[in-house]
């Protein structure tokens, strides 16, 4: 090789070696330069070890900042954050904390965080749902608000509600499941998974004792400790055992003297401790009464504007000692690990999808359909025949038969769900009879003159009026009777039309149950609760035979105003202590059937009635295990048959008496069973002692802790808490 070339290759050698070290210089500044992701944002780690790092990762005012809620306009989606009660939680891009919007629930979706309000399906009210005594339709329920939270690009769904119907004056009764814990705990249960199998966070709410909306704010609850587990806890222990529910909303009242909201009895000691919820606490609008008694007690997020949880007052409680920054860090990584257990760190919620509102209200018919109750049908009047009638006559007022009816939350009733469409009934009628092929004429008259409406009724074939109720929230019912509405006296328009025409029916369309003075003057009565969207649609539907009533009541309906719990002033409103309320749960475990049992009396109409266009019948009851240790399920069996001429459904259900309270029942099993004309199935139904509503046990107060009652039971099977046809026995013997 000459010198020349080996130079050459020298200085070629040097040259890309330079060059390959400026490139590695190159690529290492670079890098360097890239944004790293945050540990926490490893989607390999376990929710608690993400929810760790990301809060070691913050500072004090982070984390101050993350435990109230604020108004802030929102780059990505520029509608939402400037309510002034927005319900958004800042986010910290630093950190990869997304920006959390949350909406109302019980109604649907809507009063969220943006403003307007997106389009969300008018489902129909929760107790409508609780009254098709079938999981399937809460979950169904669950899925259309789920998907369309998800959609319109919110985090949090508020809702479902489980207080029980402890009276039936309650403003919110139309937002809970009825008056029984384990009904109401199923329902939640299905609901809760449904909603949260999209990513998003369900809501229990009001956490707890919160049964009227009369000083809900001030008042003071009084009730005992096993009345409390057995039945106003219950649906909310069953929602954390049975469903993870990913928050529980503290309620207005005090409970035996302590704010709902900064009481550790129950947030610490029974919540966390007792049930081993892992979620995380936040407080209803103005509930929040404290800073540092709040935080110890248990509260982790003060609800919307900020009061209490502000730097003005939580710095100087930690410069003095009264909490510290570890309660801070508690108070977040419950939440965060319910943010990072539903992927919400993972996923974007900054826009909206488009919902397919078509297949949505389909099944919001259907579950209008489902939940309503058939309560009288004298004579096979309905279904109506629509090929021999020549015309019908509508009644009622604006509210109820000249709109759809949905359900409104919010003091006063200002929130409702922004629906894309809504069917009216006179829509409603017309639809179902085109659809049957009839020619029959519908006229609708709001009956604010009594004589002209008598007159119109008198010549129609059939006379349908439609009545009701506005139960909303922070106002119970004055009385149980049908109020004036648009200038319409109802209760005066029944009688009226059907004085003029035998052929009256009556659809009820209320929040709770109403009294009925013409209830021996109509032939036919149907519960339609807040229908929804689909209202005359669905209403038309079950009018006319396209759909079977198939719903059972929720709550018991009384014959008289003032009996049971709200028998005395200090059970209902509440005796006036110091010019506030004091709600004294006196009847104690006796709300709803209980009490018409242990009274011997008899209601209007009992809680799990409702007829049907077919009949059916409960035979051969057979109770397995007829001596138990009570560790193994039990499994109750019974056989339903169709015994008339059309497809419809029973809900055979069944009912303990305690060795304790013989005279005493609670709900324990119920499955709602479709079947053809003379079709014919076996029902098995299962008792699980270790199960979440603790069937055979009692609460234990001394030892706080429930305890199995050893002894007989009777089993009761039949399709009302009235009407049960069927009994059988069984021992228990702890070991």
């Amino acid at each position: 090789m000459t010198k020349l070339h080996f130079m050459k290759n020298t200085y070629l050698i040097v040259f890309c070696t330079l060059l390959i070290a400026a490139a590695v210089i190159g690529w290492q500044s670079h890098a360097q330069s890239l944004p790293q992701q945050p540990e926490w944002m490893n989607k390999a780690l376990p929710p608690e070890q993400r929810a760790d790092l990301l809060v070691a990762a913050m500072t004090l005012d982070d984390k101050i900042n993350q435990i109230a809620m604020r108004k802030l306009p929102n780059p990505d989606l520029p509608n939402c954050g400037i309510r002034n009660d927005s319900r958004q939680i800042e986010g910290i891009p630093r950190l990869a904390i997304p920006t959390i919007r949350m909406t109302n629930g019980p109604i649907g979706v809507g009063g969220g965080d943006c403003n307007p309000d997106p389009k969300a399906t008018g489902v129909p009210t929760a107790l409508a749902v609780a009254a098709s005594w079938d999981a399937a339709v809460s979950f169904q329920w669950g899925d259309i608000t789920g998907t369309e939270v998800h959609n319109n690009a919110h985090h949090i769904f508020i809702a479902p509600g489980m207080n029980l119907g402890r009276i039936p004056h309650n403003g919110r009764n139309f937002e809970y499941f009825g008056e029984d814990p384990y009904l109401a705990g199923v329902m939640s249960v299905s609901q809760i998974k449904a909603v949260q199998a999209h990513g998003v966070q369900a809501v229990a709410k009001h956490f707890v004792a919160n049964e009227q909306e009369t000083q809900r704010n001030s008042m003071n609850t009084l009730v005992d400790d096993r009345t409390l587990h057995e039945l106003y806890l219950l649906p909310f222990e069953m929602s954390v055992k049975d469903a993870n529910v990913a928050s529980m909303m503290c309620s207005y009242p005090r409970i035996n003297g302590v704010f709902a909201c900064e009481n550790p009895k129950m947030l610490n000691d029974v919540l966390r401790t007792q049930w081993g919820f892992r979620g995380y606490v936040m407080s209803d609008r103005g509930a929040t009464q404290s800073t540092v008694p709040s935080i110890k007690g248990g509260l982790d997020l003060e609800f919307a504007t900020p009061k209490w949880f502000t730097p003005e007052k939580l710095k100087p409680a930690l410069d003095k000692g009264e909490i510290t920054v570890a309660d801070l860090d508690s108070m977040l990584k419950r939440r965060y690990y319910t943010m990072f257990r539903l992927g919400q760190f993972d996923t974007r919620f900054d826009k909206f999808v488009e919902t397919d509102f078509t297949t949505h209200g389909k099944k919001a018919r259907e579950i209008a359909e489902q939940g309503s109750v058939l309560l009288k049908n004298a004579n096979g009047i309905l279904p109506l025949n629509a090929k021999s009638l020549r015309s019908v006559a509508l009644f009622g007022s604006k509210t109820f038969a000249g709109a759809a009816k949905l359900p409104k939350t919010g003091p006063g009733g200002i929130l409702m769900v922004n629906a894309p469409y809504t069917v009216t009934p006179l829509e409603g009628l017309q639809n179902t009879l085109k659809t049957l092929g009839s020619s029959t004429s519908v006229t609708y008259n709001e009956g604010t003159d009594l004589a002209a409406a008598a007159t119109l009724a008198a010549k129609a074939d059939v006379a349908i009026v439609m009545v009701g109720d506005n139960s909303v929230e922070a106002e119970d019912r004055a009385n149980l009777s049908l109020p004036k509405r648009d200038g319409v006296e109802q209760d005066a328009l029944i009688a009226a039309v059907a004085a003029a025409n035998p052929r009256t029916i009556v659809v009820l369309k209320n929040g709770g149950p109403v009294l009925m003075p013409w209830l021996d003057k109509v032939p036919a009565v149907l519960e339609s609760w807040y229908p929804g969207q689909e209202d005359g649609n669905a209403v038309a539907n079950l009018l006319f035979g396209v759909a079977n009533p198939s719903g059972k009541l929720p709550l018991t309906f009384p014959k008289v105003e003032r009996e049971a719990a709200t028998a005395t002033e200090a059970q209902f409103p509440g005796a006036m202590v110091d010019g506030k309320r004091e709600a004294r749960y006196t009847e104690g475990l006796e709300i709803g059937y209980r009490w018409y049992d242990a009274h011997h009396a008899q209601p209007l109409f009992p809680f799990g009635f409702g007829l049907s266009y077919t009949t059916f019948l409960i035979t051969k009851l057979k109770v397995t295990a007829g001596s138990s240790d009570g560790t193994k399920p039990i499994q109750v069996q019974v056989r339903v048959k169709n015994t008339g001429k059309v497809y419809g459904a029973e809900v055979p259900q069944v009912y303990l008496h305690l060795p304790s309270s013989p005279t005493a029942k609670r709900l324990v099993a119920f499955q709602k069973v479709w079947l053809k004309p003379n079709e014919t199935k076996t029902v098995t139904l299962t008792i699980d002692p270790s199960a979440s509503n603790h069937p055979l046990s009692s609460w234990d107060t001394a030892k706080q802790a429930w305890a199995m009652i050893s002894g007989e039971y009777k089993v009761s099977v039949g399709n009302s808490a009235k009407n049960l046809t069927l009994t059988g026995a069984m021992k228990v013997q702890r070991k």
